[in-house]
Parts: C-alpha cells; structure tokens; sequence
C-alpha cells in the first residue's frame, strides 16, 4: 500500500532521540507516521521535510493501524503532495 516505508528498528534508531530521527528522516527523504506529538512541535518549529503524519488512534493492535493507515490512504496521499501540509492528523 505504502512503497518505501520503513520503521525505526531497521536503521538503528530504536533507542535514538526524536531529533536524531528527524534529522535522519529528513536526509532520508521519509516521511515520519507517530503517535509522538513531539514530532508534530518539530514540524510546527522546524517546517518540512520531513512530513509528519500525527496518529491519534490511542494504542492499539498493528492490524487495526494497518486498517486506519488504508482507511486515510487518499488524504495520505493528498496530503504527501502537498507543499503547504506539514502534519497530517489520523483519527
């Protein structure tokens, strides 16, 4: 559904700050998807890239983000196109 992406374990980061992940999302050319509003202050401080899609579904099963993430799937992408959208909220 989504090519390209990626999670925080693959690259070693798991145990990184949030500003290391920003920065590396940034040379990456990734997009951040969170449940952590300190992404979306980075957003709001530092502006775009990278973009930060804000999920606040609460905890819950990795199915059941799979379903939301699908669900928002063409705001996901309207929203990746966009050059004035910096964060984009999922509830």
């Amino acid at each position: 559904m989504f090519p390209g992406c990626s999670h925080v374990h693959y690259h070693n980061l798991t145990e990184e700050d949030d500003r290391k992940i920003w920065e590396f999302a940034k040379e990456q050319e990734f997009r951040i998807v969170t449940q952590d509003a300190d992404f979306t202050e980075f957003s709001r401080l530092l502006g775009s890239p990278p973009k930060v899609i804000w999920l606040r579904c609460g905890n819950m099963p990795t199915i059941e983000v799979e379903k939301l993430l699908i669900f928002a799937s063409e705001a996901i992408d309207e929203f990746i196109n966009s050059l004035a959208s910096e964060c984009l909220e999922i509830y």
